[in-house]
């Protein structure tokens, strides 16, 4: 049976966290949006996660929006002394299932009491600002009155450390000026890889980067070297993908999302796929 925990691990914040970790947002309905299709699936997925060795799991109160945090709150509260929950800020669902900005420090303040109340805590552990950007990529907005808002909210006790989310190397150096960044969650995988130079700057930082849509995210990876090299492997595509993030930089911690145990699983043999140098040559020339 895979383990989490055969990965390794990363400091997020003040604590160590397996570098394979969950991400929730799957758990929601189609599009992100509504409940789940069959919330005993759900819940099935969230128990295996945890009893296969995630410790680190990333959601938002967006995501449903308030599904996933409500089933995080019902599967796993009380929670384990070693599970740490990530939650992100910054956008809100309009009705039609829409995604809108929500960036004001208003907003950003109820989002924080949104996240604490749904899943059950006093203080939330990692909070990243999503910064808007133009949704899919970032931008070169300022964040500084967003995360002044977040960073105010941490020195009245209610969130323990701040992350950033679809931000540029010049948002990251902006966010540090007010409060210290333990983590960066950006698009980034074997063919999208526009981030080389700051995953490296926050890995001499003791940063941990965090890849969202590790596998193409709504397009997945299609990449005739990756299959050929999962094919020389005796591995799925979708492992040896997550295997290279693994082998990229030490300080990269994954979140795939799945809805579904058997993909859940088979996500987490990742844990122990090492590809070896000659096939990393390959994969690391796909982009």
């Amino acid at each position: 049976m895979s383990d989490a925990s055969k990965a390794g691990t990363f400091q997020l914040g003040e604590r160590s966290v397996n570098r394979m970790g969950y991400g929730a947002m799957q758990l929601a309905g189609p599009g992100v949006f509504g409940p789940p299709k069959d919330p005993e699936v759900a819940i099935a997925v969230l128990r295996e996660a945890v009893a296969l060795g995630v410790n680190h799991i990333d959601t938002a109160d967006f995501y449903g929006p308030h599904v996933t945090n409500q089933l995080i709150r019902k599967t796993l509260h009380p929670y384990a002394d070693d599970l740490v929950i990530v939650t992100k800020v910054g956008a809100k669902r309009g009705a039609d299932a829409s995604w809108h900005p929500a960036q004001s420090p208003e907003e950003l303040v109820r989002a924080v009491h949104d996240n604490l109340r749904n899943l059950g805590v006093d203080v939330l552990e990692v909070v990243n600002l999503r910064a808007w950007g133009n949704m899919h990529a970032p931008g070169e907005e300022s964040i500084e009155e967003q995360f002044t808002a977040l960073a105010e909210l941490q020195r009245h006790g209610l969130i323990r450390h701040l992350g950033l989310s679809n931000v540029t190397a010049a948002q990251v150096k902006q966010a540090q000026g007010i409060a210290e960044v333990v983590c960066v969650q950006n698009h980034y995988n074997l063919s999208h890889r526009n981030d080389e130079q700051l995953i490296a700057d926050l890995g001499k930082q003791g940063i941990a980067y965090v890849p969202f849509f590790p596998l193409g995210g709504f397009t997945p990876l299609q990449s005739d070297t990756l299959a050929s090299v999962a094919q020389r492997m005796g591995a799925s595509e979708l492992c040896v993908a997550l295997a290279w993030l693994l082998q990229r930089a030490p300080n990269m911690l994954l979140i795939p999302g799945t809805s579904s145990v058997a993909h859940l699983r088979e996500n987490l043999t990742a844990s122990e796929l090492k590809i070896p140098d000659e096939l990393l040559i390959e994969l690391d020339a796909v982009a």
